[in-house]
């Protein structure tokens, strides 16, 4: 299926929110247990390099910047600054949410590749991905867009009562710091 990606403009928050609780819900997604409201989450993320994928319902749907019809949003991406040291200024984490029954069907890679592109067009040099090691599909998704498996935090939090390991996954720009 093709999908148009999209800037995540602030009124599409309700269907991001529902996105987001259906990965926590996996308890393989996140630490988060609770979907954080829309000031939160704002402040935690980039202002640039939100995305989300959208089903169109008409042709006008697949125009940027943002589409004039109705659409289905079936996943987001984003990324989040990893220090507010000016030497990281070009290092951030990535977020991939697909909506539970658009998984498997590519829209976790139309956005994950689109992403990368608006990074190193934000100047981004690195990208970075903790991931628990069960979450295999999202390991697979990012693999295929160049990250690479860079380490393991054993037990470095605990979710509910299990502490859960997360893989560090890492993609270096071969356009932005070289």
């Amino acid at each position: 299926m093709k999908y148009a990606i999209l800037p995540m403009p602030p009124d599409l928050w309700p269907a991001v929110r529902e996105i987001y609780a259906q990965g926590i819900a996996t308890g393989n997604a996140t630490f988060e247990t609770e979907v954080p409201d829309w000031n939160r989450w704002d402040r935690n993320h980039r202002k640039d390099c939100r995305l989300v994928a959208v089903e169109p319902i008409d042709r006008k749907a697949t125009e940027t910047p943002a589409p004039t019809g109705k659409v289905t949003v079936v996943g987001w991406a984003a990324l989040s600054p990893v220090s507010s040291r000016a030497a990281y200024r070009g290092v951030a984490e990535v977020s991939v949410y697909i909506a539970a029954a658009a998984r498997g069907r590519g829209a976790g890679k139309a956005l994950l590749r689109a992403l990368v592109d608006e990074s190193e067009e934000n100047g981004v040099w690195t990208l970075q991905a903790g991931i628990f090691p069960e979450n295999v599909a999202s390991i697979k998704l990012h693999q295929s867009c160049e990250f690479r498996q860079v380490g393991i935090r054993h037990q470095i939090g605990k979710l509910g009562e299990i502490w859960r390991d997360v893989l560090l996954l890492e993609r270096r720009s071969s356009k932005i710091g070289i």
